[in-house]
């Protein structure tokens, strides 16, 4: 049988550790675990590499200790835009939305992107269209406020200034969250989901929902979530990187996730850091940044659940 295996990211960046206390760390690994169990059961049960990057990040989606679904950030506005993007190695078909609101599990309207209309990106009021076209029920505001997140826009509301979740200033929860599995079929596939960055402004979009930037799936080479500064993950094309390298240079995963997140992301002044996992099983998670959160599991019994480095 195939190794099948499962990573997932709860955003990277500089965890300053005299802030975080043992009982958020244990919180923060409790609902790492959480889901990597549930994405990793549903490999176990022969469910495609699809349907587990999506229930694991569903459940990072459902946690407020991560900048994505209920933990969202505050825009300039004082509102939750959020973005997510599905991809499946196997067919390349993909889904992505920017820009929406009051949608509990982003990642699950991304997937129907990919498999219920023609398209793989829709962005704001469209993407919301499209959304209560499928019933998919508005959660109220009340859903996605979080005191810390409400606190952190206050202090730089009504200025020019933006903060990435990961900046050096800040108690950090962090930016992205994401997974990427490989299946029983030898299938991979990968999935991301943000709240973007707080005082955000003029409907700006990071890398996220960006096909080959924040996101990237190909049986050929490797499934990709992303998480960092998504203006320079954006220029750097840094999904795509990763499987490039592969296909073109004949690098192995793990030599072709350092090579873009220890060099040719840090030559553009980003920092960051991505999970990557291939067709074999092999799981590589790198970073550049003091951490980030992240977990994996594979059937060759290797487990790692880890905030540090």
């Amino acid at each position: 049988m195939k190794t099948i295996s499962i990573a997932i990211h709860g955003g990277a960046g500089t965890l300053v550790k005299g802030m975080m206390t043992p009982e958020l760390e244990s919180q923060y690994k409790s609902a790492l675990k959480q889901a990597l169990d549930a994405g990793y059961s549903c490999l176990e049960k022969g469910k495609s590499a699809i349907e587990a990057v999506e229930v694991a990040v569903k459940l990072l989606e459902d946690s407020p200790l991560f900048n994505a679904g209920k933990g969202s950030v505050f825009t300039a506005e004082g509102t939750h835009e959020m973005d997510a993007a599905i991809m499946d190695g196997n067919t390349l078909n993909a889904g992505a939305v920017s820009l929406i609101t009051g949608i509990k599990n982003p990642v699950s309207l991304a997937k129907d992107v990919m498999e219920k209309s023609e398209h793989v990106f829709l962005a704001g009021e469209g993407a919301m269209t499209f959304a209560k076209e499928l019933n998919y029920k508005l959660e109220d505001t009340s859903y996605f406020y979080d005191e810390f997140r409400h606190n952190q826009w206050l202090e730089i509301k009504d200025t020019d200034s933006f903060q990435l979740d990961h900046s050096v200033k800040k108690d950090s929860k962090f930016g992205t969250v994401g997974a990427v599995a490989c299946d029983k079929e030898g299938n991979i596939a990968a999935a991301t989901s943000t709240g973007g960055m707080t005082n955000k402004k003029w409907g700006r979009v990071g890398d996220s929902p960006m096909i080959g930037a924040g996101n990237y799936a190909n049986n050929k080479t490797c499934a990709i979530s992303c998480t960092g500064s998504g203006e320079f993950f954006i220029r750097g094309v840094v999904a795509y990187d990763v499987a490039c390298l592969m296909e073109h240079k004949g690098l192995s995963l793990q030599d072709a996730a350092d090579e873009v997140i220890h060099q040719r992301i840090l030559e553009i002044n980003g920092d960051g850091g991505l999970i990557a996992v291939d067709t074999k099983g092999n799981i590589a998670m790198p970073f550049n940044t003091e951490g980030m959160y992240r977990a994996s599991k594979s059937s060759i019994g290797k487990e790692e659940v880890s905030i540090y480095k």
